[in-house]
């Protein structure tokens, strides 16, 4: 049974397996923070050029498998595969929406 995700979540998820850099920077607020392997990114303009570089080194499909609300934040865990070691993983994806949009992303190996 497909898992019912919040709007912006959805369109998260359709954009970054589409590769659609432009759609997937239109799901984050303008001064959003992303978190992911140890780095941090800020606003919108260094969003696009992370999933941009992202998209083309690893060719990343995401397929949702549970989503959890929890401490003011929306998880969803994702099987994630693509062209990278290990290829697939289980990911925590750690959303706090704000007015439909993304405000933080904080991207962890389950159970981190």
């Amino acid at each position: 049974m497909p898992i019912k995700l919040p709007p912006v979540i959805d369109a998260f998820l359709q954009a970054k397996n589409d590769h659609d850099s432009t759609a997937f920077v239109a799901c984050f607020a303008d001064h959003a923070v992303v978190r992911d392997e140890g780095r941090e990114m800020r606003g919108t303009a260094v969003i696009k050029q992370w999933i941009e570089d992202s998209n083309a080194k690893y060719q990343i499909t995401v397929t949702a498998e549970k989503l959890a609300e929890r401490d003011n934040e929306t998880v969803l865990t994702a099987q994630v595969s693509g062209n990278f070691e290990g290829s697939p993983v289980l990911l925590d994806y750690h959303f706090t929406i704000s007015e439909d949009k993304i405000s933080q992303l904080s991207i962890r190996l389950t159970g981190e």
